[in-house]
């Protein structure tokens, strides 16, 4: 009897901890509410893009990187923009980032191709999503509410007359699918709560999206027309448009949580060393020959655009550009990787690196990735030649070797599976 009743008492205290375990562990997942976030993809890289142009009046303030597309940079009015000779990009006084236009140097004419897809594809996205949360909330007025994560829908055009919360965690997402305009009114905030980031809010907006003077929206906007941003209005987020974007002494800045894509320089925290080996050279010959601690030949004859040095572990020591392959050549050490033991510079950067990153991490990442000759993007980034500025050039070329080495996700960020691949094979 006393050994049954010991075995009784054994079986409930187990039991009883047990199912504290399987509690603790349920209490302690924590899962993001709402739909998936719409893949911006590279349209992302920008604070506001259009396909018909972008104009200001005022003091317009803006943080992050902004272009048209097919428009020409005539349709880029009011920023008094300077553009040096054969550049990629344009500067402003109002924006803290970079102006893009086709007709500048290369590759920005493709780039901007590619981002205003992306732009409508994420539009085409979040405009098809199915399965509601809620329809015709507040019959298209939700000034005052309260907003938990969800997929909203209206068949109608929505106003916002007064504050209205977002209230959600940091990983939640809202889409508000807008068949037609969006109105906030003037000195209106959509507040977020509870950890909610802008990045994580996605108005899809069929009409016009106009944002009344000094009013406060977060997340961005992806306009099938003109999105207008009146006197002082202020938007923490991206405006994505179809046709044009009007700022009027407005502030769009790039949303917290989002891939910064801010080109001002900072000092970089992790500096790759330079290597100290006798340097390599490249002549342009009938035939090519690298000469260094090892001579070798090199059978393929490799047009360059200027003569290259480079250091006997595979980085440039000067900011020359790179050769042209034209897509047909082999890699610039291809022949002689036992000489220059390609991938050396890119194993010892110890930080993780994504765009918007800056720093001579960032260009030694660029010369390795110049030099692997991957694809296209790798190509078009060895014509403009290493910056210290991880752009989405960067991504994109770092994305092609990432997809070309069978590395998953191919996300164009520069973390652990890439720098393990690279320090296992280079």
């Amino acid at each position: 009897m006393k050994k049954n009743f010991k075995h009784s008492v054994f079986k409930t205290a187990y039991s009883v901890t047990l199912m504290s375990v399987l509690v603790f562990s349920a209490s302690s997942t924590t899962y993001a509410a709402g739909p998936s976030a719409i893949n911006l993809s590279s349209s992302g890289s920008f604070v506001i893009l259009t396909k018909t142009g972008i104009s200001t009046t005022g003091s317009t303030a803006i943080v992050g990187d902004i272009g048209v597309s097919p428009i020409g940079a005539t349709a880029i009015t009011g920023f008094s923009l300077n553009l040096p000779a054969d550049n990629a990009y344009s500067t402003s006084p109002l924006v803290t980032g970079k102006v893009y236009a086709p007709g500048y140097a290369n590759p920005t004419s493709v780039v901007l191709t590619s981002a205003i897809g992306d732009m409508q594809t994420a539009y085409t996205d979040g405009a098809g999503r199915t399965n509601p949360t809620t329809t015709e909330l507040g019959a298209g007025n939700i000034g005052g509410l309260t907003i938990t994560p969800g997929l909203y829908k209206w068949g109608t055009g929505v106003t916002i007359p007064s504050d209205v919360t977002l209230s959600g965690s940091a990983n939640d997402v809202w889409i508000f699918q807008i068949a037609q305009t969006l109105n906030v009114s003037s000195g209106v905030k959509v507040i977020l709560s509870g950890g909610a980031q802008a990045s994580n809010v996605f108005w899809v907006v069929a009409g016009q999206a106009t944002i009344g003077t000094t009013a406060e929206v977060n997340g961005t906007i992806l306009g099938q027309t003109a999105i207008v941003l009146n006197t002082g209005a202020r938007l923490n987020g991206r405006a994505l448009a179809q046709t044009a974007v009007t700022l009027d002494s407005s502030t769009v800045t790039i949303p917290s949580g989002s891939p910064a894509v801010v080109s001002t320089p900072s000092t970089p925290t992790v500096v790759a060393p330079t290597p100290t080996p006798s340097p390599v050279s490249i002549q342009t010959n009938t035939q090519t020959t690298v000469t260094g601690q090892t001579s070798t030949s090199v059978a393929t004859p490799i047009t360059t655009q200027q003569a290259i040095t480079t250091t006997s572990r595979g980085t440039y020591q000067s900011s020359a550009q790179v050769p042209n392959f034209n897509g047909a050549s082999p890699t610039l050490y291809q022949a002689s990787q036992s000489t220059t033991n390609l991938g050396q510079g890119v194993r010892v950067i110890a930080m993780n690196l994504r765009q918007g990153n800056t720093g001579n991490s960032v260009k030694v990442l660029q010369q390795f990735l110049i030099d692997q000759n991957k694809g296209t993007s790798a190509r078009a980034l060895g014509r403009n030649g290493t910056s210290n500025y991880f752009g989405p050039l960067t991504r994109r070329a770092l994305a092609e070797f990432q997809a070309s080495v069978g590395i998953s996700p191919s996300s164009g960020n520069f973390g652990r599976i890439t720098k393990e691949y690279i320090r296992a094979n280079y």
